[in-house]
């Protein structure tokens, strides 16, 4: 496994955690911050551009996970690289929308 393997499967687990927020509240009807508001990532943007967003991220996330190497379920070392892409974006999403949405208590 060449090691650019692993840089797919880091950042296909985060574009694939970054999925949830936007896809979630876009089906649900809320507006939510995205890339595309104003300001970008503060300001809110429809929920019809959040599940566009999300499904971007969804399909990137694909890409770099299942169509990079060969990603294996079963191999503890791609499990870990792409779980550790999961944390590492959920934790910045919950410290940056936390600041929107009252979920930052520092």
């Amino acid at each position: 496994m060449r090691w650019y393997h692993y840089v797919a499967y880091f950042f296909g687990g985060a574009f694939l955690a970054n999925t949830l927020p936007h896809l979630g509240n876009g089906i649900s009807g809320h507006p939510f911050q995205s890339p595309f508001a104003s300001p970008p990532g503060e300001g809110l943007s429809s929920s019809t551009v959040n599940v566009v967003w999300g499904l971007f991220n969804l399909v990137v996330g694909y890409l770099l996970v299942c169509r990079v190497g060969k990603f294996e379920l079963r191999n503890t070392k791609h499990v870990v690289v792409l779980g550790a892409g999961i944390i590492f974006i959920s934790i910045m999403a919950a410290r940056g929308f936390g600041r929107f949405h009252g979920g930052l208590l520092n």
